[in-house]
């Protein structure tokens, strides 16, 4: 008999959308092996006015490429203040509500799989495992509320700080297993001393490592298809390429710094692709420094990415030091997709478990300074060609260990354990 798997990700309405990431490739694997799968997300699309209307009902249904996907209603958020937290809240308490009534139409779940970002999701999978009597296991994508407290919009020593800390605790007691997509995330628990090994409560054998990833084969296929007509891909030039959000976190001026260094090489030239906040201040930075160097693409559709790294030479991985805690390693979309291109990479921020130390597919900065980041990339350009391009297959190579298929074999492992 069929297992039947719910997944529950607040904000996969994206990938519904866009026909891929974590949890439609879940969804579409687990299928292709015999499991039923169907996955529940908002009916809002994140940081966008463009709905799925669910009518006078708490949620509505659709299937794409045969994964049914359960659309609950909430309101839409642009912002990360009053609206947001509304967002989460309403789904929340619609997803109480549409899982138990779908549950009447569908035949309830044999296992529910919540995911964060937000932890709310979390709550109710396991509110909703226990009314059905099956089990839950919980997907932590970012530790909240460490995540909350880096960024300084919440004080971990008030009454509300100890308050989501107590609500975390909970959650990784009560999920009858718990999935982290970074290596180092463990070392939280053992650090909070809520593992049975510092007498706590929290067995650490029911917590397992998915990393994201990326689908290889999708990849390679797309970068060959879905082609970008820009001159500047495919001019005789060195590309450093960065592809991702423009936001504080992602420290994306620290590239104009190394830019504006690496003005005289004429033939090293950045593209910048991307959407955020500090948009039009990376643009007003390019016009007003004179880099003639640094082309600032703005938004790109996710079909045409494999295609544009295709054409770089080496690809940035751009972070911020100081506004998040990297000591536990790296799970972004974008490292496995700047893998999957097979071109080296370089991280502005030295990490823990450091994924481009392991497969020898990068260089990490000490410092995070443009100096030291034009540095690395000169060092990468006046490479013998030999090692630069064994810098690249190992990219690609290591990949391999992050394809969806491997990844979806992990959490079966994980499904049939409990």
């Amino acid at each position: 008999m069929k297992k039947k798997i719910w997944l529950w990700n607040h904000y996969a309405t994206d990938m519904y959308k866009n026909q891929g990431g974590r949890h439609y490739w879940f969804a579409e694997k687990l299928i292709s092996r015999g499991y039923e799968a169907t996955v529940f997300c908002a009916n809002t699309y994140h940081n966008k006015a463009e709905y799925i209307d669910t009518g006078d009902k708490k949620y509505s249904k659709d299937t794409i490429n045969n994964i049914p996907f359960v659309f609950v209603k909430t309101t839409s958020a642009f912002d990360n203040g009053l609206a947001r937290v509304k967002n989460m809240g309403l789904f929340y308490l619609n997803l109480l509500s549409a899982a138990k009534n779908y549950s009447k139409i569908d035949g309830k779940p044999d296992i529910i799989i919540a995911s964060s970002v937000h932890p709310l999701t979390m709550v109710a999978g396991i509110q909703i495992a226990k009314k059905l009597k099956v089990p839950c296991i919980c997907e932590v994508r970012d530790l909240w509320p460490e995540a909350i407290f880096a960024f300084n919009k919440a004080n971990e020593n008030t009454f509300l700080g100890k308050l989501m800390i107590a609500g975390e605790h909970w959650i990784y007691r009560k999920a009858d297993a718990l999935i982290f997509t970074k290596e180092g995330d463990t070392d939280y628990i053992k650090e909070k001393k809520w593992d049975t090994g510092h007498d706590g409560d929290i067995d650490l054998k029911k917590c397992h490592y998915i990393n994201n990833g990326v689908d290889l084969n999708a990849f390679i296929k797309s970068a060959e298809e879905n082609v970008v007509d820009d001159d500047d891909l495919i001019a005789d030039k060195f590309n450093v390429l960065y592809v991702g959000a423009i936001r504080p976190v992602n420290n994306v001026g620290i590239i104009l710094d190394a830019a504006a260094l690496l003005k005289k090489e004429a033939d090293i030239q950045f593209l910048i692709y991307g959407d955020g906040n500090q948009l039009d201040m990376l643009r007003q930075r390019v016009l007003s420094e004179g880099l003639t160097n640094v082309k600032i693409k703005g938004y790109i559709n996710k079909q045409f990415i494999p295609y544009i790294l295709s054409k770089s030479s080496v690809n940035i991985l751009n972070y911020s030091q100081s506004q998040y805690n990297w000591a536990r390693g790296n799970s972004s979309n974008k490292l496995f997709e700047y893998m999957a291109s097979g071109k080296p990479i370089v991280s502005t921020v030295k990490m823990g478990y450091c994924i481009l130390d392991k497969y020898k597919c990068g260089l990490s900065l000490e410092e995070c300074t443009g100096a030291q980041l034009a540095k690395a990339i000169y060092h990468i350009k006046n490479m013998p060609k030999d090692k630069y391009e064994e810098m690249g297959r190992n990219a690609r190579n290591g990949v391999k260990n992050f394809d969806i298929e491997v990844l979806t074999s992990k959490l079966i492992n994980v499904i049939e354990s409990i």
